[in-house]
Parts: C-alpha cells; structure tokens; sequence
C-alpha cells in the first residue's frame, strides 16, 4: 500500500529532511511513525499526501509512483487517503454533520448517498447521535472523533494521522486508538505518526523510528527494534 524506496528529501544544502528512507507497509496494516522533534515525520507524511516531492528515491502508494504523478491527478490520489490532524481542523461555524459532509461535497456525490455516508461515518466513531450539534459543544475527544469521521468518510484505503492524540488524556487516546485499530481490521492501511511512546508500547504495533531524517528502526515494538 506504501513503498519508499530510498527516498531523500532535501530542502537546500543544509538541510536534509530524509534519508534514503526505505519500508513498506501492507494493505491492512497498523503501523506507528515516531522520532524527535524534526526527525522528518511531517516530511514524510507531506510526501505521502502530495504535498511535497522526494528529492530522490521512489515514493509509491497504491502502486502508484507519486514522484512522476502529473499535476492534474493530485486531487484524484488524495481522495484516497483519509488525514486526522492533531487539532481536527473543524469548522465552528458548521454542524458535524456538515463538518463530515465536506469531503463528499468536494467529490460531488449526489446530495441522497451524502445523508447515509455521513450517518455511517458517525456511526462508527459512536456520535451518530450528535450530528446536529456545533462541534463547539463538544469535548476534545468528541472533536477529534468528528476529525476522523471525516478522514474516513469516502472510505479511503489510507488513513494518516499526524499526532492524533496529542490533546487528549491516556483514556481517550485508547479510545482513538481503538478506533483506527477497527478500521485497519477492515482493510485501511493506518500509519499514525506520535510521540507517546506509552501508547506506541501498549500497542504492540509496528513501529518506524525516524532519527535526524534517517529510518534507524522498522520493527514490531520499540524494545524489538532496538535489539536489531
């Protein structure tokens, strides 16, 4: 589902993002993207997304090449992957059903199938209940629910998640975890970038640390990858 094959991204001479970064994760996987403050986690989600090209190397997704993908289809890719971001990046001035609406909206499917695909979103995030509500009058982790009904809404095959926890208190991170755990059981390929090694630990999950741009572990916990 994801390929980086050697991929370096340099910004300018001093400064190198990543490094002949090398993985790969499969359809389905749950996989967690951790390292420092500027070890290039954003870089290489950036990269993912479209939103910036390697310097070097080959990035593939879906068994498409992003590096030589024309301009014209970039909207067409990212229609395929679902982006939770840390601060949800809702409308306020929206209800939740519209804030989970919008993706739908953009593609232009027909107003009938938005009502069913937005209740199913909800529904699975369990605030199908609130989607009248003002996303203000909900609490962080509702709020970061909405963000990911959204993400998910046109059922992309990818689901990115930058920090999606970081807001939020050890039980509620579960909770968020638990979910993107569910939709990786149902085929989405999920890589969640975080720092909260605790929560990494508890998952058991995979695990790519990224050091000063370079990939120095792609095992199953942290403590297995260390002893590679």
């Amino acid at each position: 589902m994801i390929e980086f094959q050697q991929v370096s991204k340099r910004y300018d001479s001093d400064h190198t993002a990543l490094k002949q970064v090398n993985f790969h994760l499969s359809r389905g996987e749950l996989a967690f993207l951790t390292g420092h403050s500027g070890a290039g986690k954003s870089t290489l989600l950036k990269l993912i997304m479209l939103m910036e090209r390697p310097s070097a190397g080959q990035v593939v997704v879906g068994g498409q090449v992003l590096n030589t993908l024309p301009r014209r289809q970039v909207p067409y890719i990212r229609r395929h992957i679902g982006v939770v971001f840390q601060n949800h990046q809702l409308l306020f001035d929206r209800t939740v059903f519209d804030n989970v609406a919008m993706p739908l909206e953009v593609m232009g499917v027909p107003a009938g199938d938005i009502g069913r695909r937005v209740r199913a979103a909800l529904d699975k995030v369990g605030l199908l209940n609130k989607e009248r509500m003002n996303p203000m009058q909900l609490s962080g982790g509702e709020q970061q629910r909405v963000g990911i009904a959204r993400a998910v809404v046109n059922k992309p095959p990818l689901l990115l998640a930058d920090e999606p926890t970081g807001n939020l208190d050890p039980e509620l991170s579960a909770d968020i975890m638990h979910l993107f755990e569910q939709f990786s059981q149902v085929g989405v390929t999920v890589l969640i970038a975080s720092h909260d090694i605790a929560l990494i630990d508890a998952m058991g999950r995979r695990t790519l640390t990224l050091e000063q741009g370079r990939l120095v572990a792609s095992g199953a916990t942290m403590e297995s990858a260390d002893g590679h």
